[in-house]
């Protein structure tokens, strides 16, 4: 990967840190795009073998959660769910054809990014944020917090200075009127007052250590040997760095750049205007509550640059994904033209909206079905090729020429077992079943928990498949509640359509 060093960035995403969630926003997001669910299994399976429990029960679950609730349970709850929700965002966004040209995050966020970038999997990302956790909550005499100054990085310092206290710390340079420090709780309380004297305000920040802090420095080799045995991968995506203040560069060893990371501040502002500089005029926040996006508004006050939260709530009680995205299309950076284009090859007759609103659910899926068919794909020999059937007499054994269907059954009499078969697996990829559990005589609903409005919409599905007609008024759903009844069904109506194809 080759290091950008013109101007010639359009697009940032930038991954929150300390404060990044929005419980609802995210619950909103995992209702509408699969995304979510597919992010939170990996990082289920690696919680639930950390500390055997699942993040998805802690932020999904049937309580919505937030960020306080989450610090006031274990450490590493809040941590793993902003990074899960940053994850979850960022592939949401890449699934609608969103392709940032850099990557950066504000201190935890950093490690979301390189994730993001390529440089770790997701699974390892989790071993790092939660390792990040261990080695602090092993520093015995650390106990602290982080206060958000309102007052410049320079001015924040002076009052430090009247303390002298090595421990205390700026932490982030947010913007010229917003410096976070770092501490002990104690002297911070200090800090508190002596800003209420001078008529700085100074707001307590939800996080539950305080970091970039000298107090972490002999935690910084643990965990850098930690984080050094794990795989470290070439970068896919460019990755820009608030705490160093540079790119990443290829031969970085990233296990000693993260560990730096404990006692160096993030100075957040001047990486916003450095990637100003460079062209980007959209920043994308990759996560919860929009922080990110409004210091950005203040940071780039008066250009061109726009800054578009993800998963927070908007103004008007929205998801503010959805507009962010109807944004991104209408300047060209998502995929709204590749999905008209498939619209009107694959649709002709639905609606933009209707398709629109059914590629984002099950867009991802039809390209993964489509990936994989291609991989197993052997074209046949042109001398083994059926004949096609004559125009004015179709012939009584083959489907009519006009309907082809990509996984029809073959020319002849409709297999029962193929049938079931291609079935079965429509049924399980739709489900996210094993594809087992569709036995002939499995009760859909009160078996497996398919609702009626899902049946209809599977039925539906099949229907398209082998491109049968319309249903009939008469048609009562509860009648093919079982598997093998929907083979029947179909079945049925394959037959229906080849004794007319050769009357």
């Amino acid at each position: 990967m080759t290091v950008h060093t013109s101007t010639d960035l359009r697009t940032t995403f930038l991954f929150p840190g300390q404060g990044g969630f929005d419980g609802e926003a995210l619950r909103r997001a995992a209702r509408k795009y699969p995304q979510v669910k597919r992010i939170f299994e990996r990082i289920d399976a690696e919680t639930m073998n950390l500390f055997s429990r699942r993040i998805t029960d802690l932020v999904l679950g049937d309580q919505s959660a937030e960020l306080r609730g989450l610090l006031d349970d274990d450490a590493w709850a809040s941590q793993v769910a902003i990074y899960a929700a940053g994850l979850a965002s960022y592939e949401i966004l890449d699934a609608q054809g969103v392709r940032p040209d850099v990557l950066a995050g504000h201190s935890l966020g950093e490690i979301t990014a390189l994730v993001a970038a390529g440089a770790f999997s997701v699974e390892d990302g989790v071993r790092i944020v939660a390792q990040r956790v261990a080695v602090i909550q092993r520093q015995k005499g650390v106990e602290g917090r982080m206060v958000a100054l309102s007052a410049g990085a320079d001015r924040a310092r002076r009052l430090l200075d009247l303390l002298d206290d090595p421990l205390l710390a700026v932490a982030t340079e947010n913007h010229d009127e917003q410096t976070v420090v770092s501490g002990p709780g104690e002297v911070l309380d200090r800090v508190i007052a002596i800003a209420g004297q001078l008529g700085i305000g100074a707001i307590e920040i939800d996080t539950p250590f305080p970091f970039h802090t000298p107090a972490l420095a002999p935690a910084v080799p643990e965990f850098a040997a930690y984080v050094g045995k794990l795989d470290q991968h070439p970068l896919q995506r460019l990755v820009y760095s608030p705490i160093l203040q540079r790119y990443y560069e290829p031969d970085d060893a990233l296990a000693d750049r993260l560990a730096e990371h404990f006692v160096t501040p993030v100075r957040f502002a001047a990486a916003v205007r450095h990637l100003q500089a460079a062209g980007v005029t959209t920043f994308v926040e990759a996560g919860g509550r929009a922080a990110l996006t409004k210091l950005v508004t203040r940071l780039t006050k008066g250009s061109d640059v726009r800054a578009l939260p993800s998963l927070a709530i908007d103004g008007d009680g929205g998801l503010a994904l959805d507009a962010t995205l109807r944004i991104l299309r209408d300047a060209g950076l998502a995929g709204a033209a590749e999905a008209q284009g498939l619209a009107e090859l694959l649709a002709p007759t639905v609606s933009a909206d209707v398709f629109e609103a059914y590629w984002t659910e099950h867009g991802d899926e039809v390209l993964r079905r489509i990936a994989a068919d291609l991989a197993g794909f052997t074209p046949k020999p042109a001398a083994q090729a059926p004949a096609p059937a004559a125009a004015s007499a179709p012939a009584a054994d083959s489907a009519p020429a006009e309907k082809p269907a990509p996984s029809a059954p073959a020319a002849g009499a409709p297999d029962r077992a193929e049938i079931h078969a291609e079935l079965r697996t429509l049924y399980a990829e739709a489900l996210e079943y094993p594809e087992e559990v569709f036995e002939d005589g499995v009760q859909l609903e009160a078996e497996l928990g398919v609702d009626s409005v899902k049946q209809v919409e599977l039925l539906a599905r099949a229907s398209k498949r082998y491109g049968l007609p319309t249903r009939e008024a008469g048609f009562r759903l509860e009648n093919y509640n079982t598997m093998d009844k929907i083979v029947d069904f179909v079945l049925s109506e394959l037959s229906g359509r080849e004794a007319v194809a050769a009357g």
